[in-house]
């Protein structure tokens, strides 16, 4: 019993000398609160640690997968080439009233049907206007045409693409019924068709375009969407509550790029293409417009004695066409897994 009397006087003495430990003492919920909230403070950091942590290699994966893509379209050299002339055509066409020597539609009738010399590198046509000049104001319409036709195809198709392959059933087979008529007539007969239709013109000859290949795109969407739909990822978005066109548009469609950008290459140059082609017959642009087929068709009757005014609007033609392949080409072998190595 006098242990415990001398214990306890001690553990007095203790608690007066720490007035801490004597409220601890007195008050123990108060250090209970404490502890937890030290226990709860690590915690919480914790989380949010881990989930920064989580959010950032995504990121960081995400970016060093298009680096990737780039590291090994820059180690394919004709897809460089590809690339170098692409650049050089847009840049021509955004800086064309600085670079051409002459305006487009400046005639100069003592100097028709000149040969490249060095007042006219390319020549004149048959009212005396500059060639050089004409080609690279043509670029212009040559870039808008294929990329806006482009677009009308991509958006169109790719929604018409993406809902057939994400529901199925008889909505599929509605629409993809419809993709296979358009594919029985060929693209360029049924521009050929729109355009007569719409008559003839900048704005018709891109919608004509964009229509006679909204099929190719359709199909490589719906393709993509049958394959990336059962994935895990999509079921579990469909758990945390997300809608159909949250989960098309945030989820399938961004990994459906990679076909999508390399067809889109491709694209281009089969638009520019095709609308060379319209204007070569008469159903594109008109004159005085300064598109390469137009120029082709108008130099067309005098091939025999003037070399130049089709030679020159030609070789630009086939200079775009066969960057845009090279391009289209090396993005579809740098977006490729199966070639990583």
């Amino acid at each position: 019993m006098q242990d415990k009397h001398e214990e306890k006087l001690v553990l007095d003495q203790e608690l007066r000398d720490d007035p801490v430990k004597e409220d601890q003492h007195r008050h123990p919920e108060h250090q209970i609160h404490h502890d937890s909230q030290t226990i709860d403070a690590p915690i919480e950091s914790t989380v949010n640690a881990t989930v920064s942590s989580a959010m950032k290699p995504a990121n960081q994966k995400k970016r060093s997968q298009w680096l990737e893509v780039w590291r090994r379209l820059k180690q394919n050299k004709a897809a460089m080439v590809g690339l170098f002339i692409i650049t050089i055509l847009i840049l021509s066409a955004i800086f064309a009233p600085w670079i051409a020597p002459y305006h487009y539609d400046d005639q100069d009738l003592l100097r028709t049907f000149q040969s490249p010399s060095r007042e006219h590198l390319l020549g004149t046509d048959n009212f005396g206007r500059d060639i050089l000049s004409r080609i690279i104001y043509g670029s212009r319409i040559s870039l808008m045409v294929g990329f806006i036709a482009v677009s009308i195809s991509l958006i169109v198709g790719g929604f018409l693409g993406a809902v057939a392959g994400y529901y199925g059933g008889r909505l599929d087979n509605i629409i993809m019924r419809g993709i296979d008529i358009l594919m029985a007539i060929p693209s360029i007969l049924l521009a050929i068709s729109i355009v007569a239709s719409l008559g003839p013109g900048l704005r018709n000859v891109m919608i004509a375009v964009g229509i006679a290949t909204i099929p190719t795109y359709a199909r490589i969407v719906r393709a993509s969407v049958i394959t990336i739909k059962d994935q895990e990822f999509i079921e579990a978005a469909r758990a945390v509550g997300a809608n159909d066109m949250r989960i098309i548009s945030k989820h399938i469609m961004p990994n459906s790029l990679a076909p999508l950008i390399v067809q889109g290459t491709l694209g281009v140059a089969n638009a520019i293409l095709s609308a060379a082609g319209l204007s070569f017959i008469g159903l594109g642009f008109q004159p005085p417009t300064p598109e390469w087929g137009a120029m082709l068709s108008q130099g067309r009757q005098y091939i025999r004695d003037y070399w130049h005014m089709t030679t020159f609007p030609g070789l630009a033609i086939m200079t775009t066409i066969f960057g845009l392949n090279l391009l289209g080409d090396g993005l579809r072998d740098a977006l490729d897994p199966r070639l990583k190595n």
